[in-house]
């Protein structure tokens, strides 16, 4: 397969998360001018950023008036599962050279990890990933732009009831591996267990943190 081949198929497999990225990233960019930041400012932290979780989160802390070294921590921590998920897809691509690891590690997002590690015995290429990323990120950011300067034309329920499609979109990647596969299942339940039990009583990104480093670790023991 030639490198534009790769590209295009990469392409193809990230498309379906592009999409649902798309009212996510509307209902962001609406929420972003809602929290005071002028519409440039929300595609900018849409392409500089590229973490919807911790976007809105900083977005209702600007709104609430937080100072920009409280929105670093928390979103630092929130986003933190990102080095976890990043050695992953290192070890996924450890044939490739360490400059193109190093850009699709900007493009790792949790619905984009899971297509690249789940479900497929074969090392994705550098140019496959790039196209998977890619689409997904021009996605979100297009998406956001769209929000954030028509946000005067949306009505606000209207963009509140867009994230739900995050998690639906989520869930659609997980169920058919978790079909296929016992181990998967398991997986997914103990570490969505564990994050509802952190979360009682750490803040939300250490729970996800842990809970996903402890989910990995199910999954050593039963990959050996």
């Amino acid at each position: 397969m030639s490198g534009i081949d790769e590209f295009i198929s990469g392409v193809k497999k990230g498309l379906p998360v592009a999409i649902g990225y798309l009212p996510i990233a509307v209902a962001f960019g609406a929420v972003a001018t809602g929290s005071h930041l002028s519409p440039h400012e929300a595609v900018l932290m849409s392409a500089f950023v590229f973490a919807g979780a911790s976007q809105f989160m900083a977005a209702s802390m600007i709104l609430a008036g937080a100072d920009a070294l409280q929105i670093i921590i928390a979103t630092f921590f929130i986003n933190l599962r990102h080095l976890v998920m990043s050695m992953a897809v290192h070890h996924r691509m450890k044939k490739a050279p360490t400059p193109w690891r190093a850009i699709v590690s900007f493009g790792i997002t949790d619905e984009t990890f899971a297509l690249l590690t789940m479900g497929n015995d074969v090392e994705p290429t550098p140019l496959y990933a790039i196209g998977l990323m890619g689409i997904a990120y021009a996605g979100w950011v297009i998406g956001t732009a769209i929000g954030s300067f028509g946000a005067q034309i949306i009505p606000s329920s209207v963009g509140a009831s867009m994230t739900v499609g995050l998690y639906a979109m989520f869930i659609g990647l997980l169920v058919p591996h978790a079909r296929k596969s016992w181990q998967v299942t398991l997986i997914a339940v103990v570490s969505m267990g564990l994050n509802t039990l952190f979360s009682s009583f750490m803040s939300m990104g250490w729970s996800i943190v842990l809970s996903t480093i402890l989910g990995a670790t199910v999954g050593v023991i039963l990959a050996k």
